[in-house]
């Protein structure tokens, strides 16, 4: 069956008329731990293994566990300051401050009208993008107000990733990238050929299909390949200008060579 995925990936370089963005690798860092979060302007570590958060800054740790929520499906650290941890067994949020001390717990479950959350991401203030599964709909939700102050149309397909900033959420489902301002309102829509997860940083997004990674400039819908790395891409976080790979055993940071 490989010969499918070599004539889907030609159909895909194909179809952008750019060349593809270069790589210089700056540095690699033997790195064993389970999930890689995010990475910071100051390289502090935002990371889990074995079901704990942790924070690593200049060689030293704090954690933060809670086993009574079951397993961290994902985790946020956009806002330093208020820190999302989503435990989708449960439907349950914790927002953490920088000293990783709880600071609120948000119970979906708990909630009228009932709310079956398959994602979250940061919002500004005090929310969070949600997705509403029942709805199928994309939420502005205040967790101080207990209020959702925008909701999306529903979409027609499943949610492989949600990311967002201050200003903008993108929400990748099967058949589209989606990208809507903080007011909840619709700005792009883009086909989704074959992209399964994102990663962005101020209003640049990476997009990954297999072992093969592309970059999506800002108020762009041109999507570029970046040069093929030999590393297998487990994960992959955008900081700027510098693209992280993360293998499950080594860290590599590349710059990225932008046009």
């Amino acid at each position: 069956m490989k010969w499918i995925n070599y004539i889907f990936l030609f159909l895909i370089y194909s179809g952008y008329a750019q060349d593809s963005i270069q790589i210089k690798l700056i540095n690699s860092l033997k790195l064993e731990k389970e999930t890689i979060i995010s990475i910071d302007d100051f390289e502090t570590l935002y990371h889990i293994k074995n079901n704990t958060f942790y924070k690593t800054s200049n060689n030293k740790s704090i954690n933060y566990s809670n086993v009574q929520l079951g397993n961290i499906t994902s985790a946020n650290a956009f806002n330093p300051l208020k820190i999302n941890l989503f435990y989708k067994s449960f439907n349950t949020v914790i927002i953490l401050d920088n000293r990783l001390a709880e600071i609120f717990k948000i119970d979906f479950n708990m909630m009228q009208p009932y709310k079956n959350v398959s994602h979250i991401t940061t919002g500004f203030d005090n929310s969070l993008w949600v997705f509403n599964q029942d709805l199928q709909q994309l939420e502005l939700y205040d967790y101080k107000m207990n209020k959702v102050k925008v909701r999306s149309l529903p979409v027609q397909s499943n949610v492989l990733d949600l990311k967002s900033n201050y200003n903008y959420c993108w929400m990748l489902t099967e058949k589209y990238l989606y990208k809507y301002n903080y007011l909840g309102s619709l700005i792009s829509k883009m086909e989704n050929k074959g992209f399964t997860e994102m990663a962005l940083n101020n209003e640049n997004v990476v997009l990954k299909t297999d072992n093969q990674l592309y970059f999506l400039a800002s108020n762009s819908q041109d999507v570029v390949p970046i040069q093929r790395s030999k590393l297998l891409i487990n994960q992959f976080l955008l900081a700027n200008e510098t693209l992280y790979i993360y293998d499950s055993k080594i860290l590599s940071k590349f710059q990225l060579k932008i046009k």
